[in-house]
């Protein structure tokens, strides 16, 4: 994958270059970051140059405390938790938990996201930190047509080293004193250790066969999947 520069956004990459049955991942087709909110102009301009189609994974609070306004690219509100990001925090949801919950949750949802990187625009996915709700929905997409699963890890792994060391560490002292007694809070907030998300296809490959056979039961077809691989593979 390959780390790139927007001005003003945080996490920004293109998981293209890892390896896949047949080939690789297609370069500038699959784009994931933090939020967009804080974009400059020559960040905006970045992201019209290289994003036909805008994917938010975001919530309605968190859309509305930090909105995003780019003309050009094409965008789809698809938000991902069902309820609010605070109460994942309340009740000390595990990274485990949370994205099982995501899984079990919001299947049609991750579909209709994978649905829009199979159209083979060139797609960029956000969350909030684009840790998350972004690294389950690009680990599947990418472990649905065969791509590394060490690799596909490794993506996900790298999210943790991207956000701005200042703000990781503002945010789990606020947590550790909104929540003294919370195990997971800093976790969720700024982890992403490679075993999470491990144990996280390791499970969809007990429940459903595989990534694509997750897809499958949530209502992708046979099709989508194959546009899917023409989209996101490239031969040698």
């Amino acid at each position: 994958m390959t780390i790139l520069d927007i001005d003003g956004v945080n996490n920004v990459r293109d998981v293209g270059g890892i390896p896949a049955e047949g080939g690789r991942i297609r370069a500038g087709i699959l784009l994931r970051s933090g939020q967009l909110s804080g974009a400059t102009t020559a960040g905006v301009n970045a992201l019209r140059g290289s994003v036909q189609h805008i994917v938010d994974l975001r919530d309605g609070e968190e859309v509305a405390a930090e909105p995003t306004e780019i003309e050009g690219p094409a965008t789809t509100h698809l938000p991902l938790f069902l309820g609010s990001v605070r109460s994942f925090f309340e009740d000390d949801t595990s990274l485990d938990d949370l994205y099982l919950h995501l899984l079990e949750e919001s299947g049609e949802r991750l579909v209709e996201a994978i649905r829009i990187i199979a159209a083979g625009r060139p797609t960029l996915v956000h969350c909030t930190v684009g840790k998350d709700r972004t690294g389950v929905t690009v680990a599947l997409a990418l472990s649905a047509v065969g791509a590394d699963r060490e690799a596909v890890i490794a993506d996900y792994a790298l999210t943790e080293s991207q956000l701005p060391a200042q703000r990781s560490q503002r945010i789990a002292d606020y947590l550790r004193a909104q929540h003294p007694e919370a195990l997971h809070a800093v976790a969720l907030a700024t982890q992403s250790p490679a075993p999470v998300m491990r144990r996280l296809l390791e499970q969809v490959d007990e429940r459903w066969g595989s990534a694509a056979g997750y897809l499958r039961a949530q209502g992708m077809t046979d099709e989508e999947l194959v546009a899917l691989k023409k989209a996101l593979v490239e031969e040698g």
